[in-house]
């Protein structure tokens, strides 16, 4: 018998973890049994814990009782299959959990891809339920494995959050504030921005001293503001804020300081989980957490199927390949090396420099 190894959060106290191995069940039919291989770990995890039952995060690997399993994105191989299609040795990469192995109820199977069409899975956002096959794609995307599984799912969201703002003009901004720029979605969307000849807003990154020379090295900010110093920023220009950080008192602190000219306010992470909360009542827009399945939605019914996700591809790996030698990877083997490393990410203690991989192949 097969047996997995996990690591559990629980759902009200995220510090709060549990490794669990187990025997994993007899293959359903239809089924098939998966070997993650690896996977990232970033800030877009917390984010994920912290808006577990907002958005349905912990629905799509359900633990017990008060604990979950919190998602990233990685490569696993079918090492077991009850499925014709997909046979043992075919390579994946998509949404899992913190783990060795999870089973899969694959459907909708094309030559590229699959959905898993397991019944608990049905009501979340499809956006998380496809799955690509990897040997069926170019061979360059088979070579930046380890960027797909840390960058990619963050840059996808970044270039949804840049269509968003082509979409609505900037929403009349005519400077643009990114809430924690060193985090990957940040600074991701800072160079899409930065990189559009036909953008004139000014991007204003905020961030903390200690990521201010990293910021600067990617030189896709116009002004690197640190936390705390928000009045440099020219109230004067109407402005759109996009928030990774979720921290509460830094978003009133800019609501009252830029007053009616915040003209669009969104809240894409929650990196400073613990200064979350509802803000209350601020001049200027009203602050919204940014979905990006509607976007996509949106951009399904006015490009047609699959185009915002092959641009939003094609834009990350431009970005990827950017950023390339600015990253250094690290990996960690081992579950309690996982459980230490939750906890750093946290409370923001791994340096934006560097990309946490992860494997519990074993």
């Amino acid at each position: 018998m097969q047996e997995s190894t996990e690591l559990w959060v629980d759902r009200g106290n995220y510090r709060q973890t549990r490794i669990v191995r187990r025997e994993l069940p007899e293959l359903g039919e239809g089924q098939v049994r998966v070997a993650i291989d690896m996977f990232g770990l970033t800030a877009n995890n917390v984010s994920y814990a912290v808006a577990g039952d907002m958005i349905g995060y912990w629905g799509f690997y359900p633990a017990e009782g008060e604990w979950g399993k919190v998602p990233v994105w990685g490569c696993a191989d079918v090492v077991e299959s009850k499925c014709p299609e997909l046979p043992v040795g075919e390579r994946l990469w998509g949404f899992l959990p913190m783990a060795s192995h999870v089973d899969l109820q694959p459907g909708k199977i094309r030559d590229d891809q699959f959905v898993d069409v397991a019944e608990h899975r049905q009501a979340l956002p499809h956006l998380y339920n496809g799955y690509r096959r990897t040997g069926a794609e170019p061979e360059f995307l088979r070579q930046m494995e380890v960027e797909r599984c840390l960058l990619f799912p963050l840059f996808i969201t970044s270039y949804v959050l840049y269509d968003r703002l082509l979409d609505n003009a900037f929403f009349g901004a005519a400077q643009v504030v990114i809430g924690s720029v060193s985090s990957k979605t940040g600074f991701g969307l800072a160079e899409m921005l930065h990189g559009d000849p036909e953008v004139k807003q000014r991007i204003i990154g905020l961030t903390s001293p200690a990521n201010v020379e990293f910021v600067d090295s990617l030189g896709c900010c116009d002004q690197v503001v640190v936390y705390g110093e928000e009045t440099r920023i020219d109230a004067s220009l109407p402005t759109a804020y996009v928030d990774m950080a979720g921290d509460v008192g830094l978003t009133r602190s800019l609501h009252q300081h830029l007053g009616d000219n915040m003209v669009e306010s969104c809240t894409v992470g929650l990196t400073h989980w613990e200064q979350g909360g509802d803000p209350g009542e601020l001049p200027g827009a009203k602050p919204e957490f940014f979905f990006a399945p509607a976007q996509i939605a949106k951009r399904e019914q006015d490009w047609g199927p699959g185009v915002a996700m092959a641009r939003a591809g094609e834009a990350s790996a431009g970005v990827a390949a950017k950023i390339k030698g600015e990253m250094a990877v690290e990996w960690t083997r081992d579950v309690d090396g996982l459980q230490a490393l939750w906890l750093n990410m946290l409370d923001n203690k791994v340096s934006p420099r560097k990309g946490q991989m992860v494997s519990l192949a074993g």
